[in-house]
């Protein structure tokens, strides 16, 4: 969004038919994302100026394949599907095949702010809200002539993005392309190349005037193509979203409710490829040519506020079904095998929640239980020279019950004082569940027997409102049944299903891989000097240990994959004069470990960025970029033979935000 918009610009308002703010939320660990989404490049990078918030492998959606770009809250264990529930209005935004959020399909011009809620989301959040929820509110304001920005950087990238409102009608889309970066360095061969980068996405919304009730008919469509470093490695993801939301008051019943109605449906083409000795070249290894998937889903809530106290009752159901067609088993110039593997999925549940104000004490606990399924899953593989069947693979159905609750205290004041419990779960996705990858040498193997990820929490927290705003967190979990890619075995070599595993590969399985026991503390502090100073310093240390059990006992007592055990950042805003307003962000992510083994190290980074914004008129206004000022190394993935993947040099960016 255009910053610091004047309030003589006449907007145009239309509805999103959402609930108002929920009177818990506070009562957990929350943090509220706004500015940053109007200044960052991706949504995807604003929301990781939170510590604690991560994305797998270091790596932001300008860079990352689809298949990694999940969200996690708080750094138990990072995952490619993610461990956070992301939705819009109240939509899953996650894929239905995979759990994971293709971010260039949310425009940020089209968001207006986050709330993100630490810690178990059960209540009215549901299945998937493991580690927490990410609650993304969609614009509801737009000037009344729309908002427009055009940008360029280094390594030949361009974009442009806009929101466009009339009437009942929001409309907004956004377009970006890059020539990326090569990110091996040391070592690097004729099989590495550039991350080249390309993705559109458009959403409309229809909120008619229906007096009392607010319904808001939504579409959105996304395609992003890229190329995945090596060469002939690339991926293709499509999708497209439909949603119906009515949300209204009725005062014999609750004071507010809302029924919306979600479907989305999905595709990936990802191909992959092994990589020669001193990566002189590469060689088609699979060829991911289509991943149906589709998701539908509702739900529901109720809520009775009487300013003192109240209550909160809702369900919701998910249905998803998608599989993979790929060819594999590349030999004298052709694929020589072929699989499809896939499944069908359903998760739903019912809760309620109360909470009760007794003087500056808000006290509030709720329960839920959800059942889930996974159902008709199959994976067959052939010969695609005489069509003959090599593996006819059908795992058992499996469902069951998980109850969930949650309880929590706030005492308000000078001096906040918060104590929560709470517990979440999250089925494994039909990707964990049925589909086998590869990235270079390394292959890891899908796994049908996959059981529901549960964690259970608890955190004590204080937090001041004066000049210094301030908040400390200290927070335990245990998430048990940790789905986990395990290594079970180093190339060369021929494995069950996996089948051979070159030199310098590795072979891995998702398993439920014991228990993760994780202690953390998360602190902020931010204070504004009027309109000229504003400084913000927030951190979060945890440490979390692998308890592999009689599951994975070579595990037991090493940190998790992808799990930094320190994270801050500091902000630093100064406007120098009215039009001109400079921005510093310091980022520091400690070092973590590639793999489950703990043999593959990441070291620790520091990354400086500088932005400047200079408002020419009422109407417009440039901004000029510097990202990572200091050319930091930002390791991001490291191969068996000791092959280290960077994240992007400094690069150079410039725009122009306007309005008619």
């Amino acid at each position: 969004m255009l910053q610091d918009l004047p309030p003589t610009v006449d907007q145009v308002v239309v509805e999103a038919a959402r609930l108002s703010p929920s009177p818990v939320d506070a009562v957990f660990s929350v943090v509220k994302v706004n500015e940053a989404i109007a200044t960052a490049p991706r949504l995807d990078e604003a929301l990781t100026g939170v510590p604690g918030v991560q994305l797998f492998r270091r790596t932001s959606s300008v860079a990352a394949n689809p298949t990694t770009q999940g969200l996690s809250v708080r750094s138990i264990a990072g995952s490619g599907a993610g461990r956070a529930l992301v939705t819009l209005d109240g939509a899953p935004q996650n894929d239905p095949f995979g759990g994971w959020v293709i971010w260039s399909g949310l425009p940020p011009v089209s968001i207006e702010g986050a709330l993100i809620v630490r810690g178990a989301g059960a209540g009215p959040y549901g299945a998937g809200a493991l580690t927490g929820v990410v609650q993304l509110s969609e614009r509801t304001r737009v000037p009344s002539h729309g908002e427009y920005e055009i940008f360029a950087g280094e390594r030949s990238s361009y974009g442009a993005q806009g929101a466009f409102a009339t009437g009942d009608v929001f409309l907004a889309g956004a377009w970006q392309q890059s020539d990326g970066w090569t990110p091996v360095r040391a070592g690097r061969g004729a099989a590495d190349a550039p991350l080249a980068y390309e993705a559109m996405s458009g959403v409309v919304r229809y909120a008619p005037s229906l007096g009392p009730v607010d319904l808001a008919l939504r579409a959105s469509a996304y395609e992003e193509k890229r190329d995945s470093g090596l060469v002939g490695a690339e991926s293709r993801a499509t999708g497209a979203a439909l949603s119906a939301a009515v949300a209204g008051r009725s005062p014999g019943l609750g004071t507010e409710w809302r029924l919306q109605l979600w479907g989305r449906v999905s595709d990936l083409e990802n191909s992959s490829v092994a990589v020669a000795a001193g990566r002189a070249s590469t060689t088609p290894a699979s060829e991911q040519y289509a991943t149906p998937a589709v998701g539908v889903g509702v739900n529901a809530a109720l809520r009775m506020d009487r300013g003192t106290g109240g209550w909160e009752v809702g369900g919701d159901f998910r249905y998803a079904d998608g599989e993979t067609r790929e060819h594999y088993r590349f030999m004298a110039g052709a694929f020589t095998r072929g699989r499809v593997a896939g499944g069908s999925q359903t998760v739903g549940g019912l809760y309620g929640e109360a909470w009760q104000d007794l003087g500056p004490w808000r006290l509030t606990g709720g329960g839920r239980i959800d059942h889930w399924s996974s159902f008709d899953g199959s994976r067959q593989e052939r010969d695609l020279a005489t069509g003959a069947s090599t593996l006819n693979f059908t795992p058992d159905d499996a469902e069951g019950w998980q109850p969930t609750a949650r309880i929590g205290v706030r005492r308000s004041g000078p001096l906040v004082f918060r104590a929560a419990a709470y517990a979440g779960f999250r089925p494994p996705t039909l990707n964990e569940l049925h589909r086998p990858f590869r990235v270079g040498n390394d292959v890891t193997e899908a796994n049908a027997r996959l059981e529901p990820e549960v964690l259970y929490g608890a955190e004590l927290g204080l937090g001041g409102e004066g000049s210094w705003r301030w908040s400390a967190t200290l927070f335990t979990s245990r998430l048990e049944g940790a789905v986990t890619n395990v290594t079970i075995g180093v190339g060369p070599g021929t494995f069950p299903m996996a089948g051979f595993i070159p030199a310098g590969g590795v072979l891995r399985q998702r398993q439920n891989a014991g228990d993760i026991d994780a202690v953390g503390v998360e602190a902020e502090v931010s204070r504004q000097w009027g309109e000229v100073f504003g400084l913000r310093l927030a951190g979060a240390w945890t440490d979390a240990e692998v308890d592999g059990g009689s599951a994975a006992p070579q595990l037991t007592g090493l940190r998790p994959a992808q799990t930094p055990r320190v994270s801050a950042s500091a902000d630093l805003t100064w406007r120098v004069v009215p039009p001109l307003k400079l921005l510093a962000s310091v980022r520091y992510e400690g070092q973590r470990w590639e793999d489950d083994l703990n043999s593959r190290s990441l070291g620790a980074a520091t990354m400086l960025d500088l932005r400047a914004d200079w408002r020419i008129s009422g109407k417009a206004g440039l901004w000029l970029a510097l990202d990572n000022v200091t050319d930091e190394a930002v390791e991001t993935g490291q191969t068996a033979d000791g092959i280290e993947s960077f994240d992007a040099p400094r690069t150079l960016r410039i725009g122009l935000k306007f309005t008619p």
